[in-house]
């Protein structure tokens, strides 16, 4: 085994295939597979904050320890719980040029946060490990294999693309929440105009007076129109390339 190997978390590997025990013995009737989805129950109907191992142990009728055969932390675990909710990318489409790929790629990222909202409450620490995590880094990268990108390029143009649905998926639920199921914006603007009264803030000003910051956002427009100025950056960015030959 190599030393790159030996770096890899014993439960990563089992998540791979690519180990068929626990560190120190598998309990009966026990795997990965139902600790991981026990996890992703306390957190759909808990909140990410009641996760514990002990809790989960409590939802599988198991004891603590036996957990540790599979998955050494609780940050371990919520690794793989958000690789299982993420699921496999969708397949290409017949013809899909780069564009089409990654907005159907962004669109699948988003679609998973929205299903497993909990999994936007799990930092992110480390690049992706997880056999579904990785699988959406190559779909994308296989979306972009036809540009004239370098790979570094690439990589950067799918981090740049994750990091925005990511952000507006966030920024969805927190607005979610915050509002109680009341609407955001209309409150939102009568109180900045009786905040900005005085000339201040022209600009401002402006658009309250236009009745843009009155209509409630549609989500979904928002984040097509956010995702589509990003397409066009780097659409602008694969005309710049050198020709090849």
């Amino acid at each position: 085994m190599s030393e790159e190997e030996h770096l890899i978390p014993p439960s990563i590997e089992l998540a791979w295939g690519r180990r068929q025990k626990g560190t120190r013995g598998p309990k009966p009737g026990l795997t990965l597979d139902r600790i991981v989805a026990a996890g992703i129950k306390v957190a759909m109907t808990e909140g990410i904050g009641a996760l514990a191992m002990t809790r989960v142990a409590t939802e599988l009728g198991v004891g603590t320890m036996s957990l540790y055969r599979y998955v050494t932390a609780k940050d371990e675990l919520l690794t793989l719980m958000v690789d299982s909710a993420l699921g496999a990318p969708p397949d290409p489409t017949p013809g899909e040029d780069w564009r089409a790929g990654l907005t159907r790629w962004a669109v699948g990222v988003r679609g998973a946060y929205q299903r497993h909202p909990w999994a936007l409450r799990v930092p992110i620490s480390a690049p992706p490990l997880g056999p579904n995590n990785v699988a959406w880094l190559d779909n994308a990268l296989r979306a972009l294999g036809a540009t004239p990108l370098s790979e570094q390029q690439k990589l950067s143009t799918v981090l740049l693309v994750s990091g925005f649905v990511r952000n507006d998926a966030t920024l969805n639920l927190d607005l979610a929440a915050g509002a109680g199921g009341g609407q955001v914006m209309p409150t939102y603007a009568r109180m900045l105009g009786a905040l900005i009264e005085g000339g201040d803030f022209p600009a401002l000003a402006d658009a309250l007076a236009s009745g843009a910051l009155e209509d409630e956002d549609d989500p979904d427009s928002e984040f097509h129109f956010g995702l589509e100025r990003i397409l066009d950056g780097v659409a602008e960015l694969i005309a710049r390339q050198p020709a090849s030959g």
